[in-house]
């Protein structure tokens, strides 16, 4: 078996990757593709491209990307595309500097009908209900496959050789079209979660009390996901091999897709994107001060550098990123009345509409806004609904947070260009002490093993393939892995807000030696992660593609 896998691996001519995430950041799976990068490059060097959509303007220029147009044999001029697609090909600015193709897919629109009839013809994938983003995600697949298949042509590269990777509903479309064109490709599709499991956590209803008792597509029909669901099932059960990237999404996926991923790939962490040394320590003061400074703006009053800095990210879901859940942990935090000032960051992107210009001209002056204290940095269209500005809004009115815990929302991406904080997130986390992940719904977890990659400790739930990984191979603890993992269930809400409290509070005691203690037991634990220990997964996976993709063709 070994050998079959190591001579399925290594037969690959083209290895080509698709997400509608490839040098366009927007969530988790950019962190996924960008830091396994290097490891497949360094085993399958310019046979591996990633295929990207092309979103990006002259004027809006993708800061990932790095045209060469001779890379590919001239591929981005040299191939003959239908349907107006274009091409431009380079280098994807990450470690390993893989190549890459951004596809313009905007022509496909006009061929989506009898494109969704074929699948309907083909795979019986139902896109009568779809709406929203559905034509968008299925316009760069089908571009995307478009391209695979005439790449394997211009490089002369036998179908039997080429494996293509899918990833997310977004691209399930391009893999059921590219088994129509190039058969003979070794096909695989992943699922970070599936749309329907999302959907129902995202609606409110309980996913785990009632697991087992619901059924995909009857809450497809329920929740009107029935063309995602119906595509993502299809290509879930066409593919050559189905991954997921945890034991907990697998679980999802045999309940809800109705067939259980052949190969779990867990997603690692690359090592390069940590800074360190001098850089390291110059960017946590650096960044320290920056935050004490918008801390002292907004609150009006003063934060020594003994202050604990925690913080929760990631995408604006109020309740599958539990930060509902993370605010009122805060609550139970002020109550057991610590004795050092913290100071309680959320860094999730929301509708924003501007910099607040009273904490501009606050920070410049160094004073305070005087007396309307603020919890915001940004100025959002819809603060009167926001999920978090409401909270905190009624936490502070109400009391429950005026005394040694402060809280901040940054509603905005933190690029560097922000306007108030300009520290990108990967240099602001240096700065922070802990962070806090207290996930309803999270197939991975990346923020999690971020923080633990920044030596810094984290406390994460059993909800979160990244925490369900931690408890099968290290004590539950801060002070032994740098994490603490948090049951969460559909009825233990006030209980896990009060575990977290408890967290927070104990880091809060801890003295030098326990905090450094810590921090490098975060680093111990992330250094477990590291892709040179999950990729083996992804090759075991290659081969069963190229296998299953044998026995179908005979």
């Amino acid at each position: 078996m070994q050998n079959d896998m190591r001579s399925c691996r290594d037969n690959i001519g083209l290895l080509v990757e698709t997400s509608w995430e490839v040098c366009n950041k927007i969530g988790g799976i950019y962190t996924v593709l960008s830091t396994k990068a290097r490891v497949l490059q360094e085993k399958y060097g310019d046979r591996l491209v990633f295929v990207g959509p092309d979103v990006w303007t002259p004027d809006n220029p993708s800061p990932y990307f790095v045209e060469r147009k001779t890379l590919l044999k001239q591929a981005s001029s040299k191939l003959k595309l239908p349907y107006d697609i274009s091409i431009r090909v380079g280098r994807w600015n990450i470690p390993g500097s893989p190549m890459v193709v951004l596809v313009k897919f905007e022509g496909v629109y006009a061929h989506l009908n009898d494109i969704f009839g074929k699948m309907w013809e083909l795979y019986g994938v139902d896109s009568m209900h779809s709406y929203g983003d559905y034509n968008e995600g299925c316009a760069f697949a089908v571009a995307s496959a478009i391209v695979m298949k005439a790449l394997s042509d211009h490089l002369k590269v036998s179908g039997n050789n080429v494996t293509a990777h899918f990833n997310e509903w977004t691209t399930a479309m391009g893999l059921l079209y590219l088994k129509m064109i190039l058969p003979s490709a070794a096909t695989l599709f992943t699922t970070h979660a599936t749309s329907i499991g999302r959907s129902i956590c995202g609606n409110g209803k309980p996913l785990y009390d009632y697991f087992t008792g619901y059924n995909g597509d009857q809450m497809a029909r329920e929740l009107n996901m029935e063309a995602k669901h119906s595509l993502e099932k299809t290509a879930a059960h066409q593919a050559d091999c189905f991954t997921a990237v945890s034991d907990l999404t697998a679980d999802e996926c045999a309940q809800l897709l109705d067939i259980r991923p052949q190969v779990v790939t867990p997603n690692g962490f690359e090592p390069d994107f940590v800074p360190g040394g001098k850089r390291y320590n110059d960017l946590r003061k650096s960044g320290r001060e920056r935050l004490l400074s918008i801390a002292k703006a907004l609150k009006g009053q003063e934060y020594d550098d003994s202050t604990v800095i925690v913080a929760t990210s990631g995408r604006n879901e109020y309740r599958n990123k539990g930060l509902d859940l993370f605010l009122d942990s805060l609550v139970s935090l002020e109550g057991m009345k610590p004795e050092k000032n913290v100071l309680a960051l959320v860094l999730v992107p929301a509708w924003v509409k501007g910099t607040s210009r009273e904490l501009v001209d606050s920070l410049k002056k160094g004073t305070a806004l005087g007396d309307a204290p603020d919890y915001m940095t940004h100025r959002l269209n819809n603060e009167d609904c926001d999920s978090v500005a409401c909270r905190i809004r009624n936490l502070e009115s109400s009391g429950k947070l005026q005394g040694k815990v402060s809280v901040i929302y940054v509603p905005c991406y933190l690029d560097g260009n922000d306007g108030i904080v300009n520290i990108n997130y990967y240099d602001l986390l240096p700065a922070l002490d802990m962070t806090v992940f207290p996930s309803y719904y999270e197939p991975w977890g990346y923020t999690p093993l971020e923080s633990v990659a920044f030596s810094k400790p984290t406390v994460t739930t059993d909800k979160s393939g990244f925490g369900q990984w931690v408890l099968s191979h290290f004590v539950n603890s801060m002070l032994s892995c740098g994490v603490k993992v948090v049951g969460r269930t559909d009825s233990n809400y006030g209980d896990a807000a009060n575990e977290i409290g408890h967290q927070l509070m104990e880091y809060a005691r801890f003295n030098g030696e326990e905090v450094a203690t810590a921090s490098r037991a975060a680093l111990a634990t992330s250094e477990k992660a590291d892709w040179k220990f999950f990729i083996s997964e992804y090759y075991k996976a290659f081969s069963v593609a190229a296998r299953n993709r044998d026995a179908r063709q005979k």
